[in-house]
């Protein structure tokens, strides 16, 4: 699949990857976006390799030639409806990351796929806000320590808690509908009723009630900078949310959305 994808930005490249040195360059690419060493990086080009020969999803975003995003997807469960997204990497603020997601939305759809799963850090908010308001994709289930110890400068001296989401093809693609339509995940229902679970108290999380239908979760304003300078605060609210979110997400509870770019809306009972 060639070309750019709906929604993305002109001037931009979006293919399949099938050369070594493609994958050599995602390689470096991915080792710049994490800050690791050239040869250390979250994915080996050898991996790229064979899993681009088996069929699955290696794509790449080029802007004037150069390699700006990439990313990597493979088959998984339940088989024949779902493509796991492994990581995706791209330049920020211009756009290629959905780019990249909705050029991935269209390769699913045309063999057949309904939805499009992968991890990510639940602290940080410029993730969940794009996963959750851009995409509209809902987290399911809340996995602590998924990788393990990880050495990158991103995620070093932290835990590697994850929430797996999901994102239903079968619905209309997010980021292109009316800013005022009703259902819209950045507003929570009935906010003057929502309890808070955890609320940003100057930068400190501060676990609150979670008894009421709809639950806010508060995030720090940066959690990437908090593990540098304040790791004991960044440890504070890794626990706080991996208690209320993942407490929450065992129980049954669904996230609905994400409020004012800070707060995830969770309903424990349907809407």
């Amino acid at each position: 699949m060639r070309g750019a994808a709906s929604g993305a930005k002109s001037g931009i490249e979006i293919r399949e990857l099938h050369l070594m040195e493609e994958f050599e360059d995602v390689s470096r690419l991915y080792a710049a976006i994490w800050r690791t060493d050239a040869g250390a990086g979250p994915l080996p080009a050898e991996v790229m390799r064979a899993l681009a020969h088996a069929g699955n999803y290696v794509a790449g975003v080029y802007e004037d030639g150069r390699l700006t995003g990439a990313s990597v997807a493979f088959f998984g469960e339940p088989v024949g409806t779902t493509l796991h997204s492994h990581i995706t990497g791209a330049s920020m603020g211009r756009g290629i990351g959905l780019a990249l997601k909705l050029h991935q939305r269209q390769w699913a759809l045309a063999r057949g796929l309904r939805r499009i799963t992968w991890t990510y850090d639940p602290l940080i908010r410029r993730n969940a806000h794009f996963n959750l308001v851009k995409l509209g994709a809902r987290p399911e289930e809340y996995l602590q320590s998924f990788y393990g110890a990880m050495d990158d400068v991103i995620n070093r001296g932290d835990e590697s808690d994850r929430v797996l989401t999901a994102w239903d093809l079968t619905a209309p693609a997010e980021g292109t509908g009316p800013p005022d339509r009703p259902d819209r995940p950045d507003r929570p229902e009935r906010p003057g009723r929502a309890a808070h679970g955890v609320r940003n108290l100057e930068g400190r999380p501060v676990i609150g009630p979670t008894d009421a239908d709809t639950v806010l979760i508060d995030l720090p304003d940066d959690i990437e900078s908090l593990r540098r300078t304040d790791p004991g605060a960044a440890r504070a609210w890794r626990l706080a949310v991996r208690h209320t979110l993942g407490g929450l997400l065992a129980e049954g509870a669904r996230v609905a959305g994400f409020h004012d770019r800070r707060s995830y809306v969770v309903h424990r009972t349907a809407a």
